[in-house]
């Protein structure tokens, strides 16, 4: 199938080289030029693990990017609209959305093909039908339905994990304003076999997104809430969780007496907040809509509460060991705000470095691809190195922010060391056995 995917971000970069690889045509379009060149030469600007090989073996062959969204509408049979949908404090801001809709619109008006256009970027339930098709009709002169289709096709890519989760997905979900939308959007993702497909109507996969999202949020929120209790009384939370791991719920029996241990679990551990760009965006983009809906999540809204002061757990636990900070030389490692990917929005390590700042606190961020989109924020206000052995010999304290595995050495790195660093441990990454001053969350 010819597809033209509009946003050259995270999302729309991996969708767009994933439906490369499995057998389509694919146009990127996006105003960044170096975005538009970097594809067509083969490479990204995004560190995502595996995407790089990805678009390397697509590029020139059956992906490539323009910046011109009607050449590219005009040469395809479906648009997938993969713009950012920020959180504007009342509400997402659709202001891409809407320029896009619009392009794509003008577009189709000299376009007598039937077209589809998919939007994949997370919105609010209502907003396809109600923002983007109107749109689409007013720019194009034609009428949605008849002459072109308007589906709605959520993301469910892990940061980190996206390449591998797209080319292995485990449910498509299509969202159309009919059948002839839905069949032309499942033609897409054809050379999928055992993937679960799901065909809904668009608000209704508007809301599975949101649904899924505040889900996870909400384990995580519930693990951390329950670990800081722990800790209040002397248990190990991460005791607590493996015993409620042990659920035949969570994690079935096999015949040979051994467990299936579902991935979800990973979110029933304790940790120093979630961060990212979709999990914080889209549970206060959902409470928001809520309240206008005139339905209250208060469910939500303490998800929230909770993670947004997790993250000041680092510097007290910190400060059980050293209670005064100033000029102490203090390194955060990681602040990605996963392991795999380079980005730190609303990265728990961020809200850290400023109340460690705060204290007086000489910081160095430690991470091993993120350190320029750190710098971006922090300025000449931190330092910055790749790799944690560079300082591991003046560092008076450690908090682990990011489950990296090239932090995984330091333990032995330590070895030896009279004097060791007290290691703050939000994301219980090492054993307490490792470090002589060792705090961790929900310990």
């Amino acid at each position: 199938m010819r597809v033209s995917v509009v946003g050259t971000g995270y999302v729309g970069t991996v969708t767009a080289a994933g439906l490369a690889e499995i057998g389509n045509d694919v146009v990127c379009v996006d105003l960044d030029l170096a975005k538009v060149e970097a594809i067509n030469d083969g490479t990204t600007l995004i560190y995502e693990v595996g995407l790089d090989d990805l678009v390397a073996r697509n590029a020139g062959k059956r992906l490539r990017a323009v910046v011109d969204t009607r050449d590219a509408v005009a040469e395809t049979d479906l648009t997938l609209i993969a713009v950012d949908t920020p959180f504007g404090g009342e509400e997402i801001d659709l202001s891409s959305i809407e320029k896009a809709s619009a392009e794509i619109g003008r577009a189709l008006r000299d376009k007598p093909d039937y077209h589809v256009v998919v939007v994949k970027s997370t919105v609010v339930p209502g907003t396809t039908e109600a923002v983007v098709l109107p749109i689409l009709e007013e720019n194009s002169g034609k009428t949605a339905g008849a002459d072109f289709g308007v589906g709605m096709n959520p993301e469910f890519l892990r940061e980190g994990q996206a390449v591998a989760d797209f080319l292995q997905p485990d449910r498509i979900v299509l969202g159309g304003i009919d059948e002839r939308t839905r069949l032309a959007m499942a033609e897409m993702y054809r050379s999928f076999v055992g993937a679960e497909i799901f065909h809904t109507d668009t608000r209704t996969a508007e809301l599975i997104k949101y649904a899924s999202n505040s889900l996870l949020a909400t384990l995580i929120s519930y693990s951390n809430e329950l670990a800081n209790l722990a800790s209040k009384i002397g248990v190990d939370s991460n005791e607590v969780m493996r015993g409620v791991h042990l659920d035949r719920r969570l994690t079935p029996m096999l015949e040979d007496g051994s467990r299936l241990e579902p991935g979800i679990l990973s979110y029933l551990l304790p940790g120093c907040g979630f961060g990212g760009s979709c999990f914080p965006k889209d549970v206060r983009s959902l409470i928001a809509f809520g309240s206008q809906m005139g339905a209250s999540l208060p469910v939500l809204e303490a998800v929230m509460e909770v993670n947004e002061t997790q993250p000041q757990r680092m510097v007290e636990l910190l400060k059980r060991r050293i209670p005064d900070l100033s000029q102490v030389p203090v390194a955060i490692l990681g602040v990605a705000f996963k392991p795999g990917t380079d980005d730190v929005r609303e990265s728990p390590a961020i809200r850290i470095a400023e109340d460690l700042l705060s204290e007086g606190a000489t910081v160095t961020i430690v991470d091993p691809v993120a350190n320029d989109q750190a710098e971006a924020i922090f300025g000449e206000r931190v330092a910055y190195e790749a790799k944690y052995d560079q300082i591991a010999d003046s560092t008076e304290a450690f908090l682990l922010v990011t489950a990296w595995p090239q932090f995984a050495g330091l333990p032995d790195h330590m070895t030896g060391r009279s004097n060791q660093p007290v290691m703050v441990d939000g994301r219980r990454f090492f054993s307490k056995k490792d470090f002589t001053r060792y705090e961790g969350i929900g310990l």
